[in-house]
C-alpha cells in the first residue's frame, strides 16, 4: 500500500506542471493586524474574513498550498517577514520608496487615501484639529502624514494604537478627537454607526499590496497569480463583495499593473 501512495502521488506531482510541489509544501505564514476592518477581523464565530483574507487564499489555491495566519500587529509586520518568521504581510500595506529598500512587494490591487474621522458632533475637517488628540496607527502612513503635517496643522498630540478597534473606543470615549487611518477602513467601519462620521479624505494615493522578504522568489510568483486573479475576475469581484460595488476599470483593483521596483 505505501508503494502505491507514493506512485500516486508521483503522478500528481508530475501532472500538476511547475507549481507541482507546493501542493506538498508547508503552508504559506501569513502576517495580518486582525482587527483591520474590513481586510482581515475576526466575524462572530471567530473566524478571520474580509478582502485581504479572501484574495490570499485565493493565491494560495492558485499556488497549491494553504495559508495559516499569524496575527501580528501592524509594526511587527515589518521585521516579521524580514526575520522569515512569516511569508507573507498583509494588512492594506502602502507600498513605499522607502519600504522597498528593505523588503518587496507583489504588484497593488487597491488604490486608496487616508481619512479623517470623528464623532458626529466633532470637528468638521483638518482645519479644526488645532490643539485636538489624533490618533493614528502605529507605524502606519497615516502615522507618517500625521506626523509631517502636525506642526502645520496644529495637532495638540498624536497618540498611537495597535488597529482600529482600540482607536474607535478612545474616539468614542472622547480620549481623542479624530483618528486619521485608510478611507476604505473607515467608510466600512463607520456605515452603520451614527455616531462617527469620516468628515475628510486626505489625499495621498495609495496603492495596497503583500509584501514580502526583500527579493524574495515568492513575491514573484505572488505577482503573477495576482495577474492570473485580476484577468479573470476574481480580485473584482472580492471588491464587490466586501465594498459593494464593482472597482473603476483605472484602479490598481482591476488592472494588471507592473510589480514594484525602486527607480
Amino acid at each position: 500500500m505505501f508503494g502505491k501512495i507514493t506512485k500516486v502521488a508521483a503522478i500528481a506531482l508530475a501532472a500538476s506542471g511547475a507549481l507541482g510541489g507546493a501542493a506538498w509544501a508547508q503552508a504559506l505564514q501569513v502576517g495580518a493586524n486582525i482587527g483591520n476592518v474590513p481586510w482581515e477581523f475576526q466575524d462572530a464565530s471567530g473566524a478571520n474574513v474580509g478582502f485581504e483574507v479572501d484574495l490570499v487564499n485565493a493565491v494560495a489555491e492558485k499556488l497549491g498550498r494553504e495559508v495559516e495566519i499569524v496575527n501580528i500587529p501592524f509594526n511587527g509586520l515589518f521585521s516579521a517577514v524580514q526575520s522569515g518568521r512569516i511569508d507573507i504581510a498583509m494588512s492594506s500595506i502602502t507600498i513605499t520608496a522607502a519600504r522597498l529598500e528593505s523588503v518587496s512587494f507583489a504588484q497593488p490591487y487597491y488604490d486608496s487615501d487616508q481619512s479623517l474621522t470623528v464623532l458626529a458632533d466633532g470637528p468638521a475637517g483638518l482645519d479644526e484639529m488645532s490643539g485636538k488628540v489624533v490618533g493614528v496607527d502605529t507605524g502606519s502612513t497615516g502615522d507618517m502624514w500625521a506626523t509631517d503635517h502636525a506642526e502645520q496643522l496644529g495637532f495638540g498630540t498624536i497618540s498611537r494604537y495597535e488597529g482600529l478597534a482600540p482607536a474607535m473606543l478612545d474616539l468614542v470615549a472622547g480620549r481623542i478627537d479624530g483618528y486619521i487611518s485608510d478611507i476604505p477602513a473607515l467608510q466600512y467601519y463607520a456605515k452603520d454607526k451614527p455616531e462617527l462620521k469620516v468628515v475628510q479624505r486626505i489625499l495621498t494615493g495609495e496603492q495596497y499590496s503583500m509584501m514580502f522578504a526583500k527579493d524574495a522568489p515568492l513575491a514573484t510568483q505572488v505577482n503573477e497569480v495576482l495577474t492570473e486573479l485580476k484577468t479573470d475576475g476574481v480580485i473584482a469581484s472580492l471588491h464587490e463583495k466586501w465594498f459593494g460595488a464593482a472597482p473603476e476599470s483605472s484602479t490598481s483593483t482591476a488592472t494588471v499593473m507592473d510589480m514594484p521596483t525602486l527607480k
